[in-house]
């Protein structure tokens, strides 16, 4: 489980979070939703090691993470799939797969099969150069090359923004299979309202760097939802 707790955080002199909490449990969705600029990225960074943060708690399966950088966090089964998804555009697709080995042993450095079968575009397009790709592939890519370190809690920031509707569901139906399996906790920030209310088990809402919903989706309803999100 990721637990986060009190987590402030500035940019400069500007304060971005105010004491947030949240957790993330193992085969579950939580779904950080808001408007834009209300902190759900820097809160991302944050745990993902991108970004350091003023004060606060961050604990991955009763293990503190003091403050990590983002190796520190990738090592400790942190996956991170930024916002513009940050594949090498240089790099062929299996190259790109490949740079999610540094956080595994030697004797783990290959790609599985269930990669493929997940996103079975990225099986035909192996020797194509990451930058050759559509938007939807390249997120089908940088979704995959986070899963490669097979991490304890995937980070998904705004995964469908720019993607066409049939490479968003199957995004959606990759996320359902995952959430199933009950391995990795996944946090989803998303603006796609009716994407995230589909696949979250739980929601947190920011307004300002605050939170202002944390519920369980059986306890709250759509309309409450919106309402948050709106204000």
């Amino acid at each position: 489980m990721l637990n986060v707790e009190n987590l402030t955080l500035h940019y400069g002199a500007s304060q971005i979070l105010w004491g947030v909490s949240m957790e993330a449990r193992p085969g579950a969705v939580t779904a950080v939703m808001g408007t834009n600029g209300v902190g759900k990225t820097s809160l991302l960074r944050a745990i993902a090691g991108r970004h350091p943060y003023t004060s606060g708690r961050i604990t991955l399966n009763g293990q503190v993470l003091d403050h990590p950088s983002a190796a520190q966090a990738a090592q400790a089964g942190l996956a991170y799939v930024p916002q513009g998804r940050e594949i090498f555009p240089l790099l062929t697709v299996t190259e790109n797969l490949q740079t999610g080995f540094a956080c595994l042993p030697r004797a783990s450095h290959r790609i599985p099969e269930r990669i493929y079968e997940l996103f079975p575009v990225l099986a035909q397009m192996r020797n194509r150069r990451g930058g050759d790709l559509s938007g939807g592939q390249q997120q089908q890519l940088a979704i995959a090359r986070a899963l490669i370190a097979r991490p304890k809690v995937l980070l998904l920031d705004e995964p469908t923004e720019g993607i066409q509707p049939n490479i968003i569901k199957q995004i959606g139906k990759v996320i359902e299979l995952l959430r199933e399996e009950g391995e990795i906790a996944i946090v989803l920030v998303e603006q796609f309202f009716d994407f995230a209310y589909h696949l979250a088990n739980s929601f947190l809402v920011l307004n300002r760097g605050e939170v202002v919903l944390s519920e369980p989706a059986s306890a709250v309803t759509r309309h409450q939802i919106l309402e948050r999100v709106s204000i």
